[in-house]
Formats: C-alpha cells, sequence, structure tokens
C-alpha cells in the first residue's frame, strides 16, 4: 500500500511503516569491531531486519545478539531506520522513504514477541534460540521524504494518530484468530476485491485502530479502515462493513 501523496505527513509516515514488513537498520559500530586498528569513533553500519510494528507505531526487531547490529546497540542504542516504499517505481526518488530515530530497547514483553511472529510466522523457526531477542524502538522522530520537494519532519505524536486503544489490544489475538479459523474467505475478499492482490490463503497477522495486516507465503498487504476503532464491537461492525463492500465489487 502506497501512501497518497496528498495525505499530510503522518498519515503517510504511519502508512509506509505498517505497509512494509522489512527496513534498513543504522546502527553505530564501535570501531573496534569495525576495523582492523580498533580505534576512533564508531563507524556507520547498516544491515536489513525484518520488523513488525505495535498499536503506538513502535517497530519491533527480532535480533540475533550475534549480528554486528545487536553489538553496535548494546553499545549505543542510538538507532534509525529506513523503511523504503519506492520498489517498482521506474524513478525511485519520487516515490516515498521514512527514517525513523530512536532508541531500541530489549524487551521480554510476550504481546510484542506475538506481535513479531504473527507478522513473521517463519521467524518461529529460531525465535526460541537462546541468542535471539525482541527489540522494541522508542520514536525520537521520524523524517519523510515523500518525493522531490515534499520533505517533512513528524514528530512521534503526530505519528500515532488513532489513540492507542487496550480494550482493542487485549482483544487482537481473539480478533486475529477467528478471522483466520471462521472468515478466511472474507481475508481472501479484502486482499483481491479492495486491495487488487492475487491468490487465495491470505491470512490475517494483526489488526490496530487504523486497519489491518494481511499475508500470503512472502507478500504483505494493508488495508485501513474509514474510521478508527477503539473495540472488539466496532472491529467487527468494519470487518463486515469491508466484507459486504468487497463482495458488491465482485
Amino acid at each position: 500500500m502506497t501512501p497518497s501523496p496528498e495525505l499530510e505527513p503522518a498519515p503517510q509516515a504511519r502508512i509506509l511503516m505498517r505497509s512494509l514488513d522489512r527496513a534498513t537498520l543504522a546502527s553505530a559500530l564501535p570501531a573496534s569491531q569495525a576495523i582492523p586498528e580498533g580505534q576512533g569513533a564508531a563507524w556507520p553500519y547498516a544491515s536489513l531486519v525484518l520488523t513488525a510494528v505495535d498499536h503506538d507505531l513502535a517497530p519491533i526487531l527480532l535480533l540475533s545478539a550475534l549480528a554486528e547490529h545487536s553489538k553496535a546497540i548494546a553499545a549505543d542504542a542510538r538507532v534509525s531506520l529506513l523503511f523504503d516504499g519506492t520498489t517498482g517505481l521506474e524513478q525511485p526518488l519520487t516515490g516515498p522513504r521514512l527514517t525513523v530515530l530512536g532508541h531500541a530497547r530489549r524487551t521480554t514483553e510476550p504481546r510484542l514477541r506475538q506481535r513479531f511472529l504473527a507478522r513473521h510466522p517463519d521467524a518461529a523457526l529460531y525465535a526460541d534460540f537462546s541468542d535471539f531477542h525482541v527489540y522494541r524502538l522508542e520514536i525520537t522522530r521520524a523524517h519523510l521524504v515523500a518525493g522531490f520537494g515534499r520533505i517533512r519532519w513528524v514528530e512521534p505524536a503526530d505519528l500515532v494518530g488513532a489513540p492507542v486503544s487496550m480494550a482493542l489490544i487485549e482483544r487482537e489475538v481473539d480478533i486475529v484468530s477467528h478471522m483466520n479459523e471462521d472468515h478466511h474467505d472474507a481475508i481472501d475478499l479484502y486482499a483481491t476485491r479492495l486491495l487488487g492482490r492475487a491468490g487465495t490463503g491470505w491470512r490475517m497477522t494483526g489488526i490496530d485502530a487504523d486497519g489491518f495486516d494481511l499475508r500470503r507465503a512472502g507478500e504483505v498487504a494493508r488495508l485501513d479502515f474509514a474510521v478508527p476503532i477503539l473495540d472488539a464491537e466496532q472491529a467487527r461492525a468494519a470487518l463486515v462493513a469491508l466484507v459486504k463492500q468487497a463482495r458488491a465489487a465482485l
């Protein structure tokens, strides 16, 4: 899902972060790790990571302690993530990309681990290895480049958008499980009729106030609600309305 250039910067940033399942992680690699001499200032170090996003837009990562970026984070928690929405464009520099600055903190919160694994089910193969840990990025600021001349800084409070609802967070797993087990046909309709994606077998991986995430093998998709939701009842009403819209498009 590519954000419309007509949107305000904060909604564009939210769409990019929630639509993409990977980013480039930039960290400060200590000189002792980066070069044989091992002296001087840290070196910029960029690596590809898989991402999920929490309800408050905080990125969630699953990293191995053996990786160079994890060693860098242990020395300096300041990092940035580049979310690149330019894939497939003939002129990439006309497309949107977002750099999120913040501090990466290790967390043992089960909910964040579950949200990441729902987004990346194959990661369950190694998530229990002793060297893997979940990180949550505490956002300091974000820098959006939406195309030529459309460049803005976005503050954390503006990124969040709809209020974070604990009532929805507490029911998220139940809602997602119910949709995948009992309404997989509706999920396929969301993907094919409303998002123009191909194939069947799509699964819902997460739901938040603004919309929900889908996955089919290595492909991800995002569908936003017309208006934000705050609880399971509003989620049900919004999902039913989207099914009716999808069936009307047949």
